[in-house]
């Protein structure tokens, strides 16, 4: 009995010489975390705010009834993703496509880095001396068990692409290359370009809302959506939305050259403006990891409540995102870009879409939330939303509704879209000549609200 007794105290002694809370419950300490602002993002303070039309809705729709709403604060992207953001994206998605093809044909080769051919870009586990036990246990358990069969490989990025014809390595390496551009009867005025049909980015998201109302034990893996689509924008929508009219210089360097580098980028539907913000996530977070940080809330396309919110600048009742009822400065100068007047397209010096830090921003230091190039939002259209919807950060987000809401009107529309409150929709799986987006994320951290 002694001797349990000893034990005991000795154990108790053992434990209270680690420890330094003196037995009292302080939590689990985990690191000093600070918020981060986003690159080319402004903070929207939380708040409440009145929705829908404030004044005399003209059009008749009926649509936008006044509502008091309150959203959490969140970070939005100042301009509309641009050109050159959405490049990147595309560059990604590609080299990713090319070095997958490369990796596949040197695994079947049998080839390994030390040759100087195609064997450089395989795969990175294909030696495994280099790899961690965690990387050898996953390699061994967990590759391969996808459609392809290649799943959960590592590529390698060390090694940079050669896309100059002679400068290729071997005929492998040509092979590979040469799979991904448009076969020869189909090149145009002599240059070879891309097959952008097999610019595909593939993606997981979670169903949450379906898991909330599922039955409790259904597995995680029934939430669990996959896709994959192809990238790349829709440049025939210049020449497809406006019937006997000239735009094919727009269809032809809209996208593609760098003098509208700055410009947003249209043509992209809604489906391709969700896998942007999971690539942007994946990106922000890759980084994470490699500082050692924790992941960072994901990027998304704002809700309806959001946009209009974000919008509104925190002037209440506006009519538009600078406030009053007028198009036009003291000046004279319209303030947004659309079609003002009797259709004429220039009045406000611009034909088409503008830079997208353009015109004044709003009192959030937002521009183009006006005009310039409408925006997808994450919310399904339903003419009698506001009625249903709760008042605390609503949403309507149904996978079988194809009608998404689009908002703020664009360089073709006339001012009465370019309202705050008015609200549009289109399908979302079209891309169209005036239809871009902006994306958002969540606020972590200490409550930050306009009272």
């Amino acid at each position: 009995m002694k001797k349990l007794i000893v034990f005991a105290v000795t154990v108790l002694l053992l434990y209270s010489c680690g420890s330094k809370d003196r037995g009292q419950l302080v939590g689990v300490k985990g690191k000093k975390w600070y918020p981060e602002k986003p690159y080319g993002m402004a903070l929207i303070p939380g708040g409440s705010f009145i929705m829908g039309k404030s004044d005399d809705d003209r059009a008749q729709v009926f649509n936008a009834p006044t509502k008091t709403v309150t959203v959490r604060s969140f970070y939005m992207d100042d301009t509309e993703i641009t050109n050159s953001e959405y490049r990147e994206f595309v560059q990604y998605v590609t080299d990713s496509v090319v070095r997958t093809r490369l990796a596949i044909l040197a695994d079947e080769l049998g080839e390994i880095p030390g040759n100087g051919g195609i064997g450089e870009y395989a795969f990175k586990d294909a030696d495994t001396a280099g790899l961690s036990v965690y990387q050898k246990y996953m390699l061994d358990n967990y590759t391969g068990l996808g459609e392809t069969g290649y799943e959960g490989r590592y590529l390698n990025w060390d090694e940079d692409l050669i896309w100059d014809t002679e400068d290729y390595p071997d005929e492998y390496y040509t092979e590979v290359m040469d799979s991904m551009y448009l076969p020869m009867e189909e090149w145009y005025n002599g240059v070879r370009s891309i097959d952008v049909k097999k610019i595909k980015y593939q993606y997981i998201w979670m169903d949450v809302e379906a898991a909330a109302r599922a039955k409790k034990g259904t597995d995680r893996k029934n939430f669990l959506k996959k896709e994959e689509l192809e990238i790349y924008p829709d440049t025939t929508a210049w020449i497809r939305d406006f019937s006997y009219s000239y735009n094919e210089p727009m269809h032809n360097d809209y996208f593609s050259h760098d003098a509208y580098s700055e410009y947003p980028v249209v043509g992209v539907s809604w489906k391709q403006a969700k896998a942007f913000c999971a690539w942007r996530t994946w990106k922000h977070n890759q980084f994470m990891r490699g500082k050692k940080q924790p992941n960072v809330n994901n990027y998304r396309l704002p809700s309806e409540a959001e946009w209009e919110y974000a919008a509104r600048g925190g002037l209440e009742s506006g009519t538009y995102p600078w406030g009053g009822p007028y198009l036009m400065n003291d000046r004279g100068c319209f303030l947004a870009n659309f079609k003002p007047l009797r259709g004429d397209y220039a009045a406000d010096e611009a034909l088409y879409t503008v830079e997208a830090k353009s015109f004044e921003p709003n009192d959030y230091s937002l521009y183009n939330m006006a005009g310039n190039v409408s925006e997808w939002t994450n919310s399904s259209y339903d003419m009698t939303a506001y009625e249903y919807v709760s008042s605390m950060n609503p949403n309507t987000s149904f996978n079988d509704n194809n009608r998404k809401v689009i908002r703020g009107g664009s360089w073709k529309d006339v001012a009465y879209f370019l309202q705050v409150s008015t609200r549009d929709f289109e399908y979302a799986d079209s891309a169209r000549s005036y239809i871009g987006f902006r994306t958002v994320q969540d606020y972590m951290g200490t409550d930050l609200t306009v009272q």
